[in-house]
């Protein structure tokens, strides 16, 4: 595939994954995956899956399967209709006393409002609920999150890895409030859509299910993931590094290459909070826009921000890191300023 057509096919994923209306369903191995570094949360708790719809929804499928055996104290989930009024399901335990729990002991109970997760009905759900697990809009993300944070909820999400570099959503990561979960396989997602539209490649293909590249595991559960050291074996001796010519930093292109010596400050992809271990890195910040201002990345000098724009055509924002290699412009796509903790 060639790079043009590669970025036309992730305008597209991106594209339909933003569309409010279009529906994407988690397949219940990536669920299964995922979930069981979790178990030890969900005893005796309150979980609540708020963007569900629980006829299709495969979180709602692997709680009300294991319900008894991760020792759940009660399971709630809603979904949102865009012209009617929609329902909220409930399981409590086996109501129907048969030993066992299914679907028999699902309440259902019609909801006045259309089930948005910032409908007050749905807050005053989101109030009673120990732990939100979900696949909430792309296109939503941020107000999503903000949400859990003001309601002080644990939470277990999906989302780009693109939002790492939302303003919001980094400050959280940076202050260790939130941080990735174990993430897809391959970095990638096949999910189930109702009005299924194939994008994939011929290698990416699956039946029923849209390709979506970058999406990753939002948490604030302690895992221990999150504590395990990065191995490094690169040195800043024998490694040339370029350095931003606005900033005091070397740049790293990944995470693999982070040198193990380096005293100063280093700017990383966005995929390295996929490693990141707040025992072994402090974050300094994010080298972008008003972002990189606010840490002290110097604007463009007028010489380089008119040779971004008339030459390379390019947008100048200042705030962004770049470089100066062979005597062109250079800006790396966002990067993360850290530094090793001694």
């Amino acid at each position: 595939m060639n790079i043009k057509t590669k970025n036309s096919l992730n305008r597209k994923l991106t594209s339909a994954k933003l569309n409010k209306k279009d529906e994407f369903y988690t397949q219940l191995t990536d669920v299964e995956r995922e979930l069981k570094h979790y178990r030890e949360h969900f005893k005796g708790k309150t979980i609540f899956c708020n963007c569900d719809d629980p006829e299709w929804s495969n979180f709602w499928k692997y709680f009300e399967l294991n319900f008894e055996f991760l020792g759940i104290k009660k399971l709630i989930s809603t979904h949102f209709e865009e012209d009617k009024s929609s329902y909220k399901l409930e399981i409590i335990g086996d109501n129907n006393f048969d030993g066992k729990i299914n679907n028999l002991d699902i309440v259902k109970t019609p909801l006045k409002e259309n089930g948005d997760f910032r409908s007050k009905e749905c807050i005053e759900i989101l109030k009673e609920a120990d732990i939100v697990v979900t696949n909430p809009p792309f296109s939503l993300f941020r107000e999503y999150v903000a949400q859990l944070i003001e309601y002080n909820k644990k939470f277990i999400v999906i989302g780009h890895q693109n939002a790492i570099s939302y303003r919001e959503i980094f400050q959280l990561m940076k202050e260790n409030k939130i941080w990735l979960g174990y993430g897809f396989k391959g970095g990638a997602a096949h999910f189930i859509n109702k009005y299924y539209e194939n994008y994939a490649t011929a290698t990416d293909r699956k039946e029923g299910m849209i390709r979506v590249s970058g999406v990753h595991w939002f948490t604030n559960l302690e895992i221990k993931k999150r504590h395990e050291e990065l191995i490094l074996y690169r040195s800043i001796k024998d490694e040339k590094y370029n350095k931003y010519y606005n900033f005091d930093a070397i740049n790293v292109n990944k995470t693999k290459e982070i040198p193990i010596d380096c005293d100063g400050i280093m700017g990383v992809p966005i995929t390295f909070m996929d490693k990141y271990n707040p025992d072994q890195f402090e974050i300094i910040g994010l080298g972008i826009s008003n972002s990189g201002i606010e840490i002290g990345v110097k604007p463009y000098t007028d010489e380089h921000k008119e040779y971004r724009k008339r030459v390379q055509k390019r947008g100048a924002v200042n705030g962004d890191l770049y470089m100066i290699i062979d005597e062109e412009v250079v800006v790396p796509y966002a990067r993360i300023l850290i530094k090793h903790k001694r």
